[in-house]
């Protein structure tokens, strides 16, 4: 199956450096990294396949989406890049390392390890499915349709990113329903029979609230990503790079240039 054109930003001079974004996020989230490394680098920032501008497909698995990102470097005119990605844009990012390592100059992975995941977003797509958007006038009316099942104000306006004005009606950018369908495979771990494990330079951030890079992760973490560097940002959750900005920024650049 032939590769997704995918949307994308682009800014700044230097060695490329693709960011790729989580579950229910879009290239966006990435604005104020790309900001600060957009002096010494070609920052590319995508959305990825089902999220922001981006072709729907319902196929959602990790093969389908790193051939994207490759797809995306060929259109460019890119061999290799640096590749940094959050949450689910990281097991992308991983994927693309393990069966194509020429393509990744270095990997940074952030707050996401190659386990599966028993909890999902499940419940934030129910509830962004359940708004009634013929109803919707304004932004207010989603985030307080929203609100009875999912509290947090923060939560909210993150996933009210997605929302957006279509011929004089609001809709929802991502693909949710296949999103919800294929949830299982996107907390997965994909079955990749010709990986290697990854010989380039490769860090992985974590947020030192969030439970998803734990220390019994850490053999795994190795045996795929053999020079791995564990990095911690101290009173981050799993957004880290939005909670804790400069010391993320701080942890990326040893990432990308120690």
């Amino acid at each position: 199956m032939a590769p997704l054109p995918l949307a994308h930003r682009r800014e700044g001079q230097g060695p490329p450096v693709l960011c790729l974004h989580g579950l229910l996020g879009s290239g966006r989230n990435w604005a104020g990294v790309a900001s600060a490394l957009a002096p010494r680098s070609d920052v590319v920032l995508p959305d990825l396949r089902n999220h922001g501008a981006s072709p729907w497909s319902d196929e959602v698995g990790y093969p389908a989406m790193a051939d994207d990102v490759a797809g995306l470097l060929d259109g460019l005119g890119l061999a290799s890049a640096r590749l940094v990605g959050h949450s689910m844009g990281g097991k992308v990012a991983m994927t693309l390392a393990l069966t194509r390592p020429e393509r990744v100059e270095r990997l940074v992975v952030v707050d996401i390890a190659p386990v599966a995941y028993r909890h999902g977003f499940e419940d934030f797509i129910t509830a962004m499915l359940a708004v009634d958007l013929d109803r919707v006038t304004r932004r207010a009316d989603a985030d307080a349709a929203l609100a009875p099942a999912i509290p947090e104000p923060r939560v909210r306006a993150f996933l009210l990113q997605n929302l957006e004005q279509r011929d004089g009606r609001f809709a929802w950018r991502p693909n949710l329903r296949a999103l919800l369908a294929g949830m299982a495979t996107i907390t997965g771990v994909p079955a990749l029979p010709d990986a290697r494990p990854y010989p380039g330079p490769c860090c992985f951030i974590r947020g030192a609230t969030s439970d998803y890079v734990r220390d019994e992760h850490l053999p795994r973490i190795r045996a795929l990503f053999p020079t791995a560097e564990l990095r911690t940002i101290e009173g981050a959750g799993h957004w880290l790079h939005a909670e804790r900005p400069r010391e993320f920024l701080e942890a990326l650049g040893g990432c990308l240039w120690g």
